[in-house]
């Protein structure tokens, strides 16, 4: 549909004006329903955004946190997301969120996939916020170019909101948010720091398919805010 850009002159700046802006989705999205939905991405660049986020003054106890994909790793894993939510973001005002994690106790994603599916129709769609990062390959959650599930990862017409994947370019098997799923949410934001990650942001809109930049895929089927520092 579109992609909004905002340009911040630092990390610093992005994180202090990002966090209030998720806050305030928050506080209205419990305002107006009693209840309010935030999905995140794993990764290096959201860490400083999660401890900023972990102090401001919500009732957290009305929010339910979730991730866009997880590894299917211990959660006490260094390559778990989970791990990364539970010592960043679960911390200080913001540990009294409710946090749904996706690795569940199944020995694969695949037996996961309708134990999950039925507690997040009990949370309801669309969520109010979610963030999303993207790789230099222009994947984003699990949703990677290449890899054998993407086509149905990218189908908007399937009713499947969760699906188990199996990168070719990376390690671990995932389970990650389909698009329909990313794309009905009230609001997308898209996180990147770095001239590298613009770069490969604009390739993948302007010269790629969705399939090989599934980043592409997001930006067509709703409005992203793109969140950026260098």
């Amino acid at each position: 549909m579109s992609l909004k850009t905002t340009t911040f002159s630092s990390a610093n700046e992005l994180v202090t004006v990002f966090s209030q802006r998720i806050a305030d989705i928050l506080k209205q999205a419990i305002s107006e329903k009693g209840k309010a939905s935030l999905v995140v991405s794993g990764g290096s660049t959201p860490v400083p955004l999660f401890k900023a986020l972990s102090v401001r003054a919500i009732d957290w106890s009305k929010v339910t946190i979730t991730l866009a994909d997880e590894r299917w790793v211990a959660s006490t894993d260094a390559a778990s997301n989970e791990r990364l939510v539970r010592q960043n973001l679960l911390q200080d005002k913001a540990a009294a969120a409710n946090f749904i994690p996706l690795k569940t106790g199944h020995n694969n994603a695949e037996d996961a996939v309708e134990q999950l599916t039925a507690t997040f129709m009990k949370v309801g769609l669309p969520f109010d916020a979610v963030i999303l990062g993207m790789g230099e390959d222009g994947h984003t959650a699990s949703l990677f170019p290449c890899s054998a599930q993407i086509e149905a990862g990218l189908d908007v017409n399937l009713p499947a909101m969760l699906i188990a994947t199996q990168p070719i370019t990376a390690p671990h098997q995932r389970i990650s948010f389909t698009l329909r799923a990313l794309v009905s949410s009230a609001n997308v934001f898209l996180h990147l720091t770095g001239q590298k990650k613009r770069d490969v942001l604009h390739h993948a809109l302007e010269h790629s398919s969705d399939l090989e930049k599934p980043i592409k895929a997001v930006c067509d089927k709703t409005t992203v805010e793109l969140m950026w520092a260098p």
